[in-house]
């Protein structure tokens, strides 16, 4: 028989509190919670993403676009299209091979990605306001490593 543990009421069992992957899977739904209470609505989180992604790599291809951020590119058309519609960005045929469009950000989109920006910020202020500038960091870099990415 297994040795039990008095716990804090409704915490979940130690055998999943140890494990990394349930850790971030509950840190992860948490940052959502956050982020989405700081955004105005909850389109938002995919148009903040392509936005940043366009305005740091410049006109990139939709297949492209999705790629480097991981969406699927049937869930992005949508969004594509009624950023599009709101003058976030532009659609223009690839010069090299006319069947694909090249995503450009606009100035209102440009606009739009800063006021995100604020919210956004914010909402990563409220969710990591326990932790001290160095824990932060280091918080972040082994993000990056767990997530195979290079650091910013």
């Amino acid at each position: 028989m297994t040795e039990r543990t008095e716990l804090t009421p409704g915490a979940p069992p130690a055998r999943l509190r140890r494990l990394t992957s349930w850790l971030l899977h509950h840190a992860a739904a948490r940052a959502s919670r956050t982020v989405g209470r700081h955004l105005d609505r909850p389109a938002d989180r995919m148009r903040y993403a392509i936005l940043a992604a366009l305005d740091e790599f410049g006109g990139t291809s939709q297949a492209e676009l999705c790629r480097r951020l991981g969406i699927d590119r049937g869930d992005a058309v949508s969004t594509l299209n009624g950023m599009e519609a709101d003058g976030l960005l532009r659609r223009e045929p690839d010069p090299a091979d006319r069947r694909r469009n090249v995503v450009h950000i606009t100035a209102a989109g440009t606009a739009r990605m800063r006021e995100l920006d604020v919210l956004v910020d914010d909402a990563q202020e409220e969710l990591l306001s326990g932790f001290t500038p160095a824990e932060r960091a280091q918080i972040s870099r082994l993000l990056h490593r767990l997530s195979d990415l290079p650091p910013s």
